[in-house]
């Protein structure tokens, strides 16, 4: 056998005896009929695309919120104004919350209600699918009855609560013909509990999705692994299938907690407009023609969004899940 098929089949890496300069003049000639400007056509769609939907609106919205306005009109300008206006009083009347403080405080505490409900609830879902149902069919048709409720807007699925939490809805009426309770419950609907309970009927399949995509990319052999080596089941999952799940996790952490941060519409019809969240300000201040102050609320709430977001890909690399 000759010696560099030996190290082939070896294993070994095949030496050829060109050098590495020789290597990349070859590997220059091989791809120097492809002009430099194609990876930035390639790019162009999508770059164009961001620059159009994202950079120039929020472009706008920042500039927006250094201009004047009055009742009537408002005029390009720069001024801190509104940013100031957002935080007026917060300061002096501390240790008692301002407006703007307690909204934030408001909207956040949503935020962590639905974020820990819908991962649990999502995690439980996806942990089901991808390891107690066996054939992909069946995997599939489940998963569209996940998906199902979703082919309708946000709007209807979550007007459609009312009649079963209302005062004289069907789990009043279920309660008390049970005996359960003696008069129909008052805190069903237009409360803190039917915010969370809807937000969370609405976004628990954009936390179910990415851990579930990310359960499937487990290796079934650790976790046969960890069992032959005498771990328990809740042992494997805590060490095996939540350390390998935390892309899936994670990205379905920023859905949530970006959507539910912005989110005004739910909060709005299922608060009965008596809980305030920034976004209902912000939707406030704009029918009011208030551009200015409201984009300067926008410009706020997208940092804290920001921040945020940044705080959670500290904690774990998502680029092994893309």
């Amino acid at each position: 056998m000759r010696p560099d098929l030996a190290t082939q089949a070896a294993g070994a890496p095949v030496q050829t005896g060109a050098s590495a300069p020789a290597r990349a003049n070859a590997r220059r000639r091989r791809t120097s009929w492809s002009p430099a400007f194609v990876p930035y056509l390639q790019a162009a769609p999508l770059a164009l695309v961001f620059l159009v939907f994202f950079v120039l609106p929020l472009g706008a919205t920042f500039a927006v919120s250094f201009w004047n306005y009055n009742g009537y009109s408002m005029e390009p300008a720069f001024t801190g104004t509104n940013y100031y206006d957002v935080f007026y009083g917060c300061v002096a009347n501390l240790p008692r919350l301002c407006t703007t403080f307690s909204t934030y405080l408001s909207t956040l505490k949503f935020v962590a209600i639905v974020w820990a409900t819908t991962l649990a609830i999502g995690f439980t879902v996806a942990y089901f699918l991808a390891f107690h149902v066996r054939t992909l069919p069946m995997q599939i048709a489940l998963f569209m009855v996940c998906t199902i409720p979703f082919w309708t807007s946000n709007v209807i699925r979550t007007i459609s609560w009312i009649p079963l939490l209302g005062r004289n809805g069907l789990v009043n009426q279920t309660l008390q013909s049970l005996g359960i309770t003696s008069q129909p419950i008052d805190w069903l609907l237009y409360s803190d509990f039917s915010v969370a309970l809807a937000l969370v009927h609405l976004y628990t399949l954009f936390m179910v999705v990415p851990i579930f995509n990310s359960m499937m990319r487990i290796d079934r052999s650790l976790m046969e692994a960890a069992l032959d080596a005498g771990a328990s089941g809740w042992q494997t999952l805590w060490n095996v299938v939540i350390p390998l799940a935390k892309p899936g996790i994670l990205i379905g952490s920023i859905f949530v907690v970006t959507i539910v941060t912005g989110d005004y519409i739910t909060i709005g019809i299922m608060g009965g407009q008596q809980i305030a969240s920034v976004g209902k300000v912000i939707q406030t201040q704009i029918n009011f023609l208030q551009f200015p102050i409201a984009a300067a609320n926008a410009v706020l709430l997208l940092i804290v969004v920001l921040m945020t977001v940044w705080g959670m890909l500290r904690l774990v690399d998502i680029r092994k899940e893309l």
